[in-house]
């Protein structure tokens, strides 16, 4: 049998130069990066809304939900936990539409339990069962009235809420010396 050096370095050859295309390839795409389109998230956690309605406790993270259930006395989408709220109450918290399957990332349950920061510009309204309407520049402010029931620093006028309520400007140390104009300008344009 005749061993012939040609046939045999041919397919070697083959080998070494496929191997060699590949390693090329590779390289080039590792040195391109990998683009992915990432979920672009929405934090919610500019404004905050609670209400207190025949023993529970609601909150809303969105203003049309919120205005609704203030007209109607019911949300149609809602997450609720039993005992969590303020003074033992249910928690009820309102939903949007675009929420109502979603288990986490929910601007109103993340706010509430402290898993994400307030925005700069943070705007909270409370209802109390008093026919009074709390308004708020700073979450800890809100938190600290939740727990309370009373704001140690305010501005308050007397029937000018949208329905006649007591309207109750929540300031802090910080401000407590300062009409709040810019608190009372933005109530008043959220609720015309």
């Amino acid at each position: 049998m005749r061993f012939s050096l040609t046939k045999l370095l041919v397919p070697v050859i083959a080998v070494f130069a496929l191997a060699g295309c590949q390693s090329m390839t590779e390289e080039k795409m590792a040195s391109k990066p990998i683009q992915t389109k990432q979920p672009v998230v929405q934090l919610n956690n500019d404004d905050l809304y609670e209400v207190a309605h025949e023993g529970r406790y609601y909150v809303f993270d969105d203003t049309a939900v919120y205005k609704n259930f203030v007209a109607h006395g019911e949300t149609p989408y809602r997450k609720v936990f039993i005992g969590e709220g303020p003074q033992g109450k249910t928690l009820v918290f309102g939903l949007t539409g675009k929420d109502k399957k979603k288990r986490s990332g929910i601007g109103s349950v993340d706010l509430y339990q402290g898993k994400i920061a307030p925005a700069e510009n943070f705007y909270g309204e409370m209802r109390g069962e008093d026919n009074r309407l709390y308004v708020f520049s700073e979450l800890a402010d809100m938190e600290a009235v939740r727990k309370t029931g009373e704001a140690a620093y305010r501005f308050t006028q007397i029937g000018v809420g949208p329905k006649g309520e007591t309207v109750v400007f929540v300031l802090n140390k910080n401000n407590k010396k300062k009409k709040p104009m810019a608190l009372m300008a933005e109530f008043s344009t959220r609720n015309q």
